[in-house]
C-alpha cells in the first residue's frame, strides 16, 4: 500500500528542498530529495571516471548506487558527500544526464518505494507529474530567475555586483532552459499542481502556504 504523497516540483534553486524538508518535519512525514540521487549519480560517474554521454553506463550506476541517507548526511560509498553534490559543476552535470531515459527509469522506483514505506514530501522537477502522479497534492514552486541567482548567491557568500554572480545566473537560465526542453520528464507544471512563486515570500511563508493547501485538500 502506497502512503500519501504531497509533490513539490520546481526549477533549480527555487527553494523546493528546503521547503520540501520543512513541510516533511512539520507534518513528521518522510523528505525524499529526488534531485540528490541525479546529483549523486552525476558525482559518482565523474568520481569513476564514467563518460556521461554513455546512457548505458550512466544507468547502470544509477541501478546500484551506493547512497545511504543517514541523520541528515547522504553517503556515497561511506564518505560524506552533502557538500560535494550541491556545487554548481555537479548541478550542471546532474541535469545533463537526467535528460537521459535509461538514467531516469533507472531512478523511477527507487523514489516510488519511498511511498510505500511512509507518507513522503518529495521535491524535484517530475514529481507531480511523472514519480507520483496520484500525489495527494501537488505544488509547483518558483521564483524569478534573479531572485534564485540572488539566494543562491547568498548561501555561498557572492557579492551581487561580481562576474562570479553573473555566472550563477547565467548558470540558472541555462539550467532552466534546458530542464524545460529535455525530450523526456521536462519540466512543467502538472495540470493540478498549485502555482507558489516564493519571490516576495520568506522561506517561512512558503511553508505556510504549502501547509494551507495541504489543510485544503485533506478536507
Amino acid at each position: 500500500m502506497a502512503y500519501p504523497v504531497i509533490a513539490i516540483d520546481g526549477p533549480s534553486a527555487s527553494g523546493k528542498g528546503t521547503i520540501a524538508a520543512k513541510v516533511a518535519e512539520t507534518l513528521q512525514w518522510a523528505y525524499l530529495d529526488s534531485g540528490a540521487l541525479y546529483r549523486l549519480t552525476a558525482l559518482y560517474a565523474k568520481e569513476q571516471g564514467v563518460d556521461l554521454q554513455d546512457e548505458n553506463a550512466v544507468a547502470e550506476l544509477a541501478l546500484h548506487l551506493p547512497v545511504m541517507f543517514h541523520c541528515g548526511e547522504i553517503l556515497l560509498n561511506g564518505s560524506n558527500v552533502s557538500a560535494d553534490i550541491r556545487t554548481e559543476e555537479i548541478s550542471l552535470l546532474a541535469s545533463q544526464i537526467a535528460a537521459l531515459p535509461k538514467v531516469r527509469q533507472a531512478l523511477l522506483q527507487r523514489q516510488r518505494d519511498f511511498s510505500r514505506a511512509s507518507a513522503v514530501v518529495a521535491d524535484g522537477r517530475d514529481m507531480a507529474t511523472v514519480v507520483f502522479p496520484e500525489a495527494v497534492l501537488k505544488v509547483f514552486l518558483t521564483a524569478t530567475a534573479q531572485i534564485r541567482a540572488e539566494r543562491r548567491a547568498k548561501q555561498l557568500g557572492i557579492a551581487l555586483n561580481t562576474a562570479q554572480f553573473q555566472q550563477i545566473l547565467s548558470d540558472i537560465e541555462k539550467r532552466d532552459e534546458k530542464d524545460k526542453t529535455r525530450p523526456v520528464a521536462p519540466l512543467k507544471q502538472a495540470a493540478d499542481a498549485h502555482l507558489v512563486d516564493s519571490s516576495d515570500l520568506t522561506i517561512d511563508e512558503t511553508v505556510a502556504k504549502v501547509l494551507d493547501l495541504y489543510r485544503q485538500v485533506k478536507k
